[in-house]
């Protein structure tokens, strides 16, 4: 999946396929995480936020089943 560089202190990229509901976010760390059941509106929140590390731990973290790529 191809993921969209974004201005975070802790998030790298972020990618998204809207066929799947598969949301993947790159940390600075390197690390990926790969989010599965997403709504489109839900990643057009984070992509728009101000800060997506706060958007990403109040609506999706906890939210949506997750595995680390």
């Amino acid at each position: 999946m191809e993921r969209t560089p974004v201005s975070s202190s802790n998030i790298a990229a972020i990618g998204y396929d809207p066929d799947s509901g598969v949301l993947e976010v790159e940390f600075t760390n390197g690390a990926v995480y790969s989010y599965s059941g997403v709504p489109l509106g839900e990643y057009e929140g984070l992509m728009s936020s101000d800060s997506k590390g706060k958007y990403l731990h109040a609506n999706i973290k906890g939210r949506y089943p997750y595995s680390k790529l």
